[in-house]
């Protein structure tokens, strides 16, 4: 198992999609009017990208541009300080096949929001990390 300096373990890239794959609700990062912006976002994970809809004039609209945005999803457990933390960094572009748009409208995935939204968008996950708390004494307070 590899730690990295914090003493977090580092996730695999098949333990990251994993996790991905179990979620449905994340966080994407963009810039919209040349400042940084993070929305929740419904997401669904397929083999080479991570999908969420969106409503057409909402801030998210701005990501729909080739823009490289960053994506992120974690489970945590405060009780227990564990839980894990997978960051996608990647091409945002509007999904156009049919058949991947008709599938993803049918895919039953948690809804967070009120709708899915009137299009798609596909997040590549070829940067991809990980990191695990696997628990401890508790947080430190300085």
């Amino acid at each position: 198992m590899e730690v990295d300096h914090n003493g977090l373990e580092v996730l695999d890239r098949s333990e990251c999609l994993r996790l991905l794959s179990r979620s449905s609700l994340g966080r994407i990062g963009f810039t919209s009017g040349a400042l940084p912006t993070v929305l929740p976002v419904n997401f669904h994970l397929e083999a080479s990208a991570s999908w969420y809809g969106i409503r057409r004039g909402s801030r998210l609209d701005d990501a729909l541009r080739n823009a490289v945005v960053a994506f992120e999803a974690d489970d945590l457990e405060p009780e227990a300080h564990t839980g894990w933390s997978v960051a996608v960094t990647g091409l945002a572009t509007a999904v156009r096949d049919l058949a991947e748009l008709d599938d993803a409208r049918h895919e039953p995935a948690d809804r967070w929001t009120p709708s899915p939204g009137d299009s798609l968008v596909a997040i590549s996950t070829e940067l991809l990390t990980g990191r695990r708390v696997t628990g401890g004494s508790g947080p430190t307070r300085r």
